[in-house]
């Protein structure tokens, strides 16, 4: 054979290569990387989307945490100044349940020194008619002298 026809019959089979591959080759291959294209570029899109929605979603949680913060900030000094409320009024019953006490106690000591003061008279009396007594050498009646007892320990 000819090294033309053979050139020339190399050529036609390369034509016909080149038609079979670009009809029943290349569309495949062409419609895998345009379908791969998509996916990346949906990919992409979702990425971006999924950004954009975890900045959304930090900027609410950013606002959640602020809002409980000052909730619980709130809700503490409400619990101090209720504490302190009730650490006043502790301090007020404390003080009015003392005075109490302090009066009673003043009270009571004031009725044992008037049943001090009652017997000390007794005995004063008992004791000046025990030196009149002595004095006079002789017995003097209680009974008789009765109202001059009473002046002396009034006196006293």
């Amino acid at each position: 054979m000819n090294i033309n026809a053979t050139l020339f019959l190399q050529a036609i089979v390369f034509g016909i290569l080149v038609w079979f591959t670009m009809k029943f080759v290349w569309p495949p291959i062409t419609k895998a990387l345009d379908e791969r294209a998509q996916k990346i570029a949906d990919g992409l899109a979702a990425a971006d989307q999924a950004k954009s929605e975890l900045a959304t979603a930090n900027k609410r949680v950013e606002a959640e945490l602020l809002t409980s913060r000052n909730e619980t900030a709130a809700r503490l000094a409400d619990a101090d100044r209720r504490a302190q409320g009730i650490v006043e009024e502790a301090k007020s019953r404390a003080t009015e349940e003392a005075n109490k006490i302090i009066a009673a106690a003043q009270a009571e000591a004031g009725q044992q020194m008037v049943k001090a003061r009652e017997a000390l008279r007794e005995q004063v009396a008992v004791l000046a008619v025990k030196g009149a007594e002595q004095i006079l050498r002789k017995e003097v009646n209680a009974g008789v002298h009765a109202d001059l007892l009473s002046r002396l320990k009034t006196e006293l």
